[in-house]
């Protein structure tokens, strides 16, 4: 194996790993903006129901009925 075979598998070897570690940092943000839409819809979950209550009341009590 002479000198430009090395450095040619040296360089395909850095080019490679350089694509993988862009590819995981994509990845891991969209996992993060995954997470953050989970945190968003368990919020409106675990408090929508509260939030509807007051405007039902809310309609109710400007339409005359409580």
């Amino acid at each position: 194996m002479d000198a430009d075979d090395r450095l040619q598998k040296n360089i395909r070897r850095t080019a490679g790993s350089h694509a993988l570690r862009r590819i995981a940092a994509i990845v891991d943000e969209e996992n993060r903006s995954d997470a953050a839409t989970a945190n968003l819809l368990r919020g409106l979950l675990r408090y929508g129901w509260v939030v509807l209550l007051i405007i039902i009341v809310l309609a109710a009590y400007l339409t005359g009925v409580y």
